[in-house]
């Protein structure tokens, strides 16, 4: 990379940051429990709306992976979401009425939190629908593979989303609070990635799935990306630039290749396609708080007047982690 484009990314870091700064105007803090906060503890970074139904098991899950705090922010729900998360003894929550879109989709609000409590910490950004696996995270809890990640001085840790969905309507069996929603969405694409490299921010583009597939059939380079870094050993000068894809300093997006063999990384096992998914896009749609235009939510609404079945004859069921590392879509690199 050349001296002027390294320039250039430090300014843009910098805006972002700045950005951000100005942001956190918005957030009202609703439970600031940030005094627990211990050296050495794990923590949770998500932005929501209107996920009453999807938070019981959301926490336990990541609660029983090895989670010590939560800092949520809730852009203005109305199902009681934010009142639910509020009493919860290990969360922090702001609330905020401020655009999604003009936030960046959450990315300022969630960069000033991440400024302002995590550094030094390894902190993981997921979404209410997004539930993290990593290599042997049956047996080992996620302190495993932090401490890994430290011994090896690696400071990010990749995770392509991975979509799940059932077999048969979305709409056919409901998703009740505390549900596991895998006992519904159970069913994934175990091909059909298309993989390119961003060379301005040295990350791999992934687009595929079943959205790829189905929503996005007529228009395959308009596909939402699958390519995150949830995982980040957090340092105050660190920002997010689209959603959890890419960060900077650059070098926090090179978390695949390196010499001798291929960098561990992890799934976000995405479950999107549940019942509450028609009811969600329509709200979306209205607020038109989404990526260019919410384009993605307009392929959905055209498609969800048909209740599609997303199953095709190629779809896996989802087993467990090593039969994810065994199709290629995640690897424990040289983590033994």
């Amino acid at each position: 990379m050349g001296a002027w484009q390294s320039y250039s990314l430090r300014l843009q870091r910098k805006r972002w940051r700045i950005r951000a700064m100005r942001k956190s105007r918005e957030l009202r803090a609703a439970a600031d429990r940030t005094d627990q906060i211990r050296p050495g503890d794990l923590l949770l970074f998500s932005t929501l709306r209107n996920e009453h139904v999807r938070l019981p098991y959301f926490l336990r899950y990541y609660r029983d992976l090895g989670i010590n705090h939560f800092l949520m922010v809730d852009n203005d729900s109305t199902d009681g979401s934010d009142a639910f998360l509020a009493d919860q003894p290990d969360v922090s929550l702001w609330r905020t009425g401020g655009s999604y879109k003009r936030s960046r989709f959450g990315v300022d609000w969630l960069n000033w939190l991440a400024r302002k409590h995590a550094h030094g910490h390894w902190a993981l950004t997921v979404d209410p629908d997004e539930f993290f696996l990593f290599p042997f995270c049956d047996t080992r809890p996620l302190r495993a593979l932090t401490d890994w990640l430290d011994a090896s001085s690696i400071r990010s840790f990749s995770a392509m989303l991975l979509d799940m969905y059932p077999k048969g309507p979305i709409n056919a069996q409901p998703y009740l609070p505390g549900d596991n929603p895998l006992d519904i969405a159970c069913w994934f694409d175990s091909g059909n990635y298309a993989i390119r490299r961003n060379h301005r921010f040295g990350n791999l583009w992934i687009q595929g799935g079943p959205r790829r597939r189905v929503f996005f059939s007529d228009l395959p380079e308009k596909a939402p990306a699958l390519n995150k870094i949830p995982l980040v050993k957090w340092d105050r000068r660190y920002t997010y630039v689209s959603s959890t894809h890419m960060l900077l300093p650059r070098g926090l997006n090179l978390v695949y290749d390196e010499w001798g063999g291929e960098k561990a990384s992890g799934i976000l096992l995405h479950t999107k396609f549940l019942d509450t998914f028609t009811a969600k896009a329509a709200e979306e749609l209205e607020r038109r708080q989404h990526y260019s235009g919410s384009v993605e939510y307009k392929a959905y609404a055209r498609t969800l007047e048909e209740n599609p079945d997303l199953w095709c004859k190629w779809s896996e069921k989802y087993i467990n982690w090593r039969q994810l590392e065994i199709l290629g879509l995640m690897s424990k690199g040289n983590w033994a």
